[in-house]
């Protein structure tokens, strides 16, 4: 499987080693180490739920649905996206927890279905957990 190696993150507080893989870049493909987490709000079109190795789907990690739809992958929006979703993040703690715990015990992959691997919700929620992980 082809992961974001340039997404990885490393942490000299234990844990902290969050990858990032597109959905469609795991078909086919053996599981990512570690757990798990699909982190869209919305199924990834054209895919079937067996087809996909997760540990778990978490939807209210994910962009609500007014911002999703207010960005929808506009790159002039981009930096004010990152501030609203953060806000959203910062409001909803227990959505991270599964992926907090997750993170405590070892490596930790979410799965996107975002096309453009840059600029997109889980670099934010990537950057967002690495950031504020608890000392």
């Amino acid at each position: 499987m082809q992961a974001d190696v340039g997404r990885q993150h490393g942490s000299d507080r234990g844990g902290g080693d969050v990858r990032l893989v597109r959905v469609r870049d795991t078909l086919g493909q053996d599981p990512p180490p570690g757990r798990v987490f699909l982190v869209d709000r919305l199924w990834p079109r054209g895919v079937r739920k067996t087809s996909l190795h997760y540990d778990a789907w978490l939807q209210d990690a994910a962009p609500s649905t007014e911002l999703r739809r207010w960005f929808h992958a506009d790159p002039d929006r981009w930096e004010e996206f990152v501030r609203h979703y953060r806000a959203e993040l910062s409001d909803n703690p227990e959505a991270l927890r599964p992926i907090r715990e997750a993170l405590a015990e070892g490596p930790v992959t979410l799965l996107y279905g975002a096309r453009d691997t840059e600029r997109n919700h889980a670099v934010v929620l990537r950057d967002f957990l690495l950031e504020t992980e608890a000392v």
